[in-house]
């Protein structure tokens, strides 16, 4: 049996993080010795290998937790490990595709202000990140820029 300190040091994590998973149900929680030192088996440690390669993966606790909750109750199957590394890239992409509409948003601003630099102008004042007047009750609003 190990205590945390050992456990914490074969894994490369801190011992905090192991007292954390252990508060909010990631691992049960290990027997004590009589002075009072929390003591791992090997299934711990490998649980505790398990949520940090789940964890560089980018998977959530959450996550986590319900394929802990499925590999308990003997019902972790390909396809239930297929299914939601899945849904992680079907997520990935969806953010990718966001993070790509707002840079498509910011590279006009960004040249709009080398173009004000290049012309001398460094210390210009800078309406680029301006907002325009509010409109006036019936008037159509103007696009930014």
């Amino acid at each position: 049996m190990l205590q945390v300190q050992q456990v914490a040091q074969s894994l490369g994590i801190n011992p905090q993080t192991i007292y954390f998973y252990e508060r909010i149900g990631l691992i049960p929680s290990p027997p004590r010795s009589p002075a009072g030192y929390r003591l791992f088996q090997p299934q711990d440690v490998e649980r505790l290998a398990l949520i940090g390669r789940a964890k560089t993966l980018g998977l959530t606790l959450e996550e986590i937790r319900e394929i802990l909750t499925l590999q308990a109750d003997q019902s972790l199957t390909c396809q239930e490990i297929h299914d939601r590394l899945l849904a992680k890239v079907q997520k990935i992409d969806a953010t990718i595709a966001q993070l790509q509409a707002l840079k498509a948003e910011l590279l006009p601003l960004v040249h709009r202000c080398e173009d004000i630099v290049s012309a001398q102008r460094p210390d210009a004042e800078c309406g680029v990140l301006s907002l325009p007047p509010p409109p006036q009750p019936g008037e159509a609003r103007a696009p930014c820029g």
